[in-house]
């Protein structure tokens, strides 16, 4: 019975839910593995180091992107989501305008990019699901 009841949920997603679900967890991957990488890179802290940033800064940003990794993906309240997505939304903005300052190469330049672009599509869809999710509250 208890397959039945799985396999009915998985029925019941919808293409919007597989695009939140898809590119959340990827996102949530991304900023979880570049947390560890802040952590333990050497690599890493002599990137923040060419871009001028003090080693605290590395350590706070790995902390606060493990944070949003929570909020993104545990039930959260729905104003610590948005804070999450906020707060992602200008480390990658941020991470691209100090790599270009720098000269940095397009290696270095293109990852906020990419990470912009999948959380844009986290938020357009976590914020269509939720539209859904409250209008067939009202109609019940």
């Amino acid at each position: 019975m208890e397959l039945l009841s799985i396999i009915m949920l998985y029925a019941a997603m919808t293409a919007r839910d597989y695009a939140y679900w898809i590119s959340t967890g990827l996102l949530s991957l991304m900023m979880a593995g570049s947390a560890y990488m802040y952590f333990t890179s050497p690599a890493i802290a002599a990137s923040f180091e060419n871009l001028g940033f003090p080693g605290y800064f590395r350590i706070e940003l790995g902390i606060a992107k493990l944070l949003g990794v929570v909020a993104l993906l545990a039930p959260t309240p729905r104003f610590l989501k948005e804070w999450a997505y906020f707060g992602f939304i200008v480390s990658f903005v941020s991470a691209f305008i100090a790599h270009v300052a720098v000269g940095d190469p397009i290696s270095d330049i293109l990852p906020p990019v990419v990470a912009l672009a999948i959380l844009i599509v986290s938020y357009v869809t976590y914020r269509k699901r939720t539209a859904a999710q409250h209008a067939s509250a009202e109609r019940a």
